[in-house]
């Protein structure tokens, strides 16, 4: 039954590509603790989702970013077995900092994007839809 403190959670997620790889993180908590995940996390009261996904990069990645552009918005209620949650995705550049894991983060790499290991929630479609647009843009 429906009650009206149930309600889809909002987070975003950073999809950074650093010399043609991608910026990945390991999770360091659960759900998928161990396994890679983009870089992201959830919006706190009072902030915008661009703010939130800069902000979820500086803590987990220790790099500073800027948004180039919203890639899509992710919202399947299973997505997160914590409960319904809706992800807007962006698109980041580096604009300093070294990377190096952080937050909850228990580490960050660049992988190349021909070779990404299988990712946590739905980043492996979320990625899988990033490649097709790199590859439409290098036609």
């Amino acid at each position: 039954m429906f009650r009206w403190t149930d309600r889809p959670r909002l987070a975003v997620d950073a999809l950074i590509l650093i010399e043609g790889k991608l910026v990945l993180v390991r999770r360091g908590n659960e759900p998928y603790k161990g396994r890679y995940a983009l870089p992201g996390g959830f919006v706190e009261y009072g902030e915008t989702t661009e703010e939130a996904v800069v902000r979820e990069v500086l803590e987990e990645t220790a790099l500073r970013t800027e948004v180039i552009s919203l890639f899509g918005v992710y919202s399947t209620p299973d997505r997160d077995p914590r409960g319904h949650t809706a992800s807007a995705v962006y698109e980041l550049r580096k604009v300093g900092g070294r990377m190096k894991g952080g937050s909850d983060a228990a580490a960050a790499k660049l992988s190349p994007i021909s070779k990404i290991p299988r990712l946590a929630f739905d980043h492996s479609e979320i990625v899988a839809d990033f490649k097709k647009k790199l590859g439409r843009h290098r036609d």
